[in-house]
């Protein structure tokens, strides 16, 4: 498959860090899941997280978005500790969208009820509400599905109902959870060029968590790959296919993704 993202970030004269992790571990029990990861995603930065099931990608989404807590470490979005701040401070003061792996629309809405149900809660300017709807449901192509139930949207356009309905509230940072799983080749492509045209229109800075890894380098500037609670490697997508430690824990010796 072609590369989708044609120009990577390579560097930042001047970087802004969105989100930064420092020295954060965090525990279930006995079961250790971070062991004291540091990283940070850098202002319209598309950052990846890469890793087997189970090794903690999610868990990094729970802690940005404060559904759950580290044992120890800092988080701070935009240079702000943000260990005491609820979920919906977190989304409302720093702008931080999230779209689920599953789920995040209403089944028996329609597109369109799916998205002004939403647009009522986090659209102020109720002048507004319209305006934004229509401008989502065009942006994506839409129009011909405004008014079937949210059950009976295929996958790639529930994921892309849940991509709008996270774009209501204009955020700065959008999280994306397992977004490229159970699609199928051309779906998985369009997604991939909605998240680089995002970054490219609107400056969003967008973290991808996922294990398709071939689909996720595809369109990121650099990520990172977690094995045994730390994180092993980061980088740009040609220097993590290069870098030892990623091959032997997690690519093998064969992989390719150009």
């Amino acid at each position: 498959m072609a590369l989708i993202k044609q120009f990577r970030i390579k560097s930042h004269k001047k970087p802004h860090s969105i989100i930064s992790f420092e020295n954060i571990s965090l525990s279930y029990g006995n079961r250790l899941i971070l062991d004291n990861i540091n990283f940070r995603i850098n202002e319209g930065e598309i950052y990846g997280m890469l890793g087997p099931n189970g090794v903690g990608k999610s868990t990094i989404f729970n802690l940005i978005t404060g559904l759950i807590k580290p044992d120890n470490g800092k988080i701070k979005i935009n240079n702000t500790d943000v260990q005491n701040y609820p979920i919906y401070l977190r989304t409302k003061k720093f702008k931080v969208g999230y779209v689920p792996q599953y789920g995040g629309y209403f089944n028996d809405l329609t597109l369109y009820q799916n998205l002004k149900a939403i647009a009522e809660i986090v659209i102020n300017n109720k002048n507004d509400e319209e305006k934004k709807i229509n401008e989502l449901i065009t942006k994506f192509e839409l129009e011909n599905l405004r008014s079937i139930k949210g059950k009976f949207l295929s996958g790639g356009q529930k994921k892309k109902l849940v991509i709008a309905l996270s774009l209501l509230s204009d955020p700065k940072v959008l999280l994306l959870d397992e977004c490229f799983a159970a699609l199928d080749v051309l779906t998985i492509k369009m997604l991939q060029e909605i998240i680089v045209n995002l970054q490219k229109e609107s400056n969003i800075t967008i973290c991808i968590c996922d294990h398709q890894a071939r689909d996720l380098l595809a369109c990121v500037d650099t990520a990172m790959i977690l094995s045994n609670c730390k994180i092993i490697a980061e980088g740009s997508p040609s220097e993590l296919v290069n870098n030892i430690e990623a091959k032997t824990a997690y690519f093998g010796d064969s992989f390719s993704f150009k």
